[in-house]
């Protein structure tokens, strides 16, 4: 685990890609929940984590997304039920006992994150996070808020905001790169 001194949060700025929404995007360093998709690791601010919990069965919603598997009934709140993998444009994920739900919170918005595993918290430093480099996939790009080099890796910081943002061109982009991987 990568750890910071004890410190307020202090916000940093980076220019988004073209259409990637407002800009500047800005990211609050501070503590991160990294998950693995495959052997890639993504971080997620740890102040939006409501909470874990292990994958159950979704009922699903039609004419949704590929990405969206479902909504699940959380103590009376309807929470959709998103698969990160299928969001960033990689193959559905095939659910197994080992695979988690990730619930997370931004402004009045409840989702669940479906990814294979959570693995650590990691503490970031403003200075550490560097910026997503433009490589011309414009939804994954603006996915992501920054980069953070550790010693064992990349870890990529998820923007729960353009991830819980559903724009038409984000939604036919996003099925187009699921069509071509299942």
């Amino acid at each position: 685990m990568h750890n910071a001194s004890p410190r307020a949060s202090a916000p940093v700025a980076f220019a988004a890609p073209p259409g990637a929404g407002p800009d500047p995007v800005t990211i609050t360093a501070g503590q991160f929940i990294t998950c693995t998709l495959d052997a890639a690791e993504y971080g997620i601010d740890i102040m939006a984590v409501r909470e874990i919990r292990g994958w159950a069965a979704t009922t699903a919603i039609p004419h949704a997304p590929p990405w969206i598997r479902g909504v699940i009934n959380l103590r009376g709140i309807i929470v959709p039920i998103l698969d990160l993998r299928a969001r960033f444009g990689m193959p559905l994920t095939v659910p197994t006992q080992m695979h988690v739900v990730v619930i997370i919170q931004t402004g009045t918005r409840t989702a669940g994150l479906l990814v294979d595993a959570v693995s650590d918290i990691v503490s970031v430093a403003p200075e550490e996070i560097r910026p997503v480099p433009e490589i011309g996939a414009s939804v994954p790009e603006r996915l992501l808020c920054g980069l953070v080099p550790l010693e064992r890796g990349m870890v990529a910081l998820v923007s729960l905001e353009s991830l819980l943002t559903f724009d038409e061109e984000a939604l036919a982009a996003s099925a187009d790169a699921s069509a071509l991987h299942s």
